[in-house]
């Protein structure tokens, strides 16, 4: 009867390891991906064609990349999707600590994906007026492009308070939870104050020194690497 039990229990340990290693596996790379994808569409995207002071300038650059422009939307339609798979994945790991906290950040998540999936049809929608005014010269398109990138610039600012609101109970969850160290834990969550916050009244025409963004950047690079290495050497408790 005994070795039953301690078979029993030998397989029960054995399978949660190994289900906490997937699960620090894919927080891991969902973490760096993440971090990669958002990054490198925007420096691709508009950030180096943008000329705020003359919108046809603007859309006669677009028109000229439009391949990089392409790219662009369809990598930041990847990184919605890996957003979506990362939500999954602290979810299970926070869940432990509250399964509600958990789901409402989730829930943030999910809505920070809706608008950056309308703000790359938006973005679609800019490449193609471009695409018009650079063949025909049309100035009525010209007042339909600001329009478009006002909103898209708005979208894009305003989509850091779901994120942030959601990254601070999932890096709190995760931090209880043993996922990550008490120090990443607290840099996360300080600096992604900056963020949302910073974002947020960008939207609103607040002036935000970006400096004051910087301490965030290399987070979401640090934690994937670190729960990579020591997730997977060190799996925690079973979620």
């Amino acid at each position: 009867m005994g070795l039953i039990f301690t078979s029993t229990y030998f397989f029960k340990r054995g399978y949660s390891m190994a289900k906490e290693k997937k699960l620090s596996l894919l927080l891991g790379v969902t973490l760096i991906t993440q971090a990669t994808t958002s990054i490198v569409g925007g420096l691709i995207g508009f950030g180096p064609f943008t000329d705020t002071e003359d919108i046809s300038a603007t859309m006669n650059s677009i028109a000229d990349n439009i391949g990089r422009f392409y790219a662009s939307i369809f990598i930041q339609f990847v990184t919605a999707i890996v957003i979506v798979v990362l939500a999954v994945a602290l979810y299970q790991a926070g869940k432990k600590i509250s399964k509600t906290a958990a789901i409402v950040a989730m829930g943030f998540y999910c809505l920070e994906v809706v608008i950056l999936i309308f703000d790359q049809m938006l973005t679609f929608g800019v490449t193609e007026i471009s695409q018009q005014f650079a063949s025909n010269g049309d100035i009525g398109l010209l007042y339909t492009a600001e329009l478009l990138l006002s909103i898209k610039d708005f979208g894009g600012a305003i989509s850091m308070l779901p994120f942030g609101l959601g990254a601070i109970l999932f890096y709190f969850l995760i931090m209880k939870a043993t996922v990550i160290p008490k120090w990443l834990g607290l840099w996360g969550m300080i600096s992604v104050t900056f963020i949302f916050v910073g974002w947020t009244l960008q939207a609103f025409g607040v002036s935000i020194p970006f400096v004051l963004y910087i301490p965030y950047v290399p987070w979401e690079w640090v934690a994937g690497i670190y729960i990579l290495l020591k997730g997977l050497k060190e799996p925690q408790s079973s979620i």
